[in-house]
């Protein structure tokens, strides 16, 4: 089972809390990292905690929410060897892990519904990359080496 780190901004924390007991339920190693109490924060620090953790190899996957989940993705996108999208439907959810390999998925809690965004996890974390002909398109988004 992967370990899987958890993060958000103030306007997902139900969600995120939510989302990390489903998957422990299920046997997965949770690290949620935060915030938990709902003073206004900064999705950006969120985000890329969380990536951080995957990057390093802490976490073998990421889980990050923020209102409509594109900001908290563009920031652990910043971080090398992230690959995070954000999903509302759970076919994107099984594609950016079976074609892209990402290791990080991204919620709107004010976009999708509680049912809707533990099917979709549910889906992101069961899916395995293919590898093969997807592999080179993944080295492809990579960026360079320094």
């Amino acid at each position: 089972m992967p370990r899987i780190v958890l993060s958000s901004d103030h306007a997902a924390i139900a969600l995120r809390q939510t989302i990390a007991t489903h998957i422990a339920a299920q046997g997965h190693d949770v690290v949620d990292i935060g915030p938990t109490t709902p003073e206004s924060t900064h999705y950006p620090k969120h985000g890329q905690a969380a990536a951080e953790r995957v990057a390093s190899k802490d976490c073998d996957l990421g889980i990050i929410l923020c209102g409509t989940g594109q900001g908290i993705m563009m920031a652990a996108n910043k971080v090398k060897g992230i690959r995070c999208g954000v999903c509302s439907d759970t076919f994107s959810a099984r594609m950016i892990r079976a074609h892209n390999d990402a290791n990080m998925l991204s919620l709107g809690a004010r976009v999708i519904g509680e049912g809707l965004a533990l099917d979709i996890v549910d889906a992101f974390v069961s899916t395995a990359f293919e590898g093969g002909r997807h592999a080179a398109r993944v080295n492809m988004i990579e960026p360079a080496t320094d």
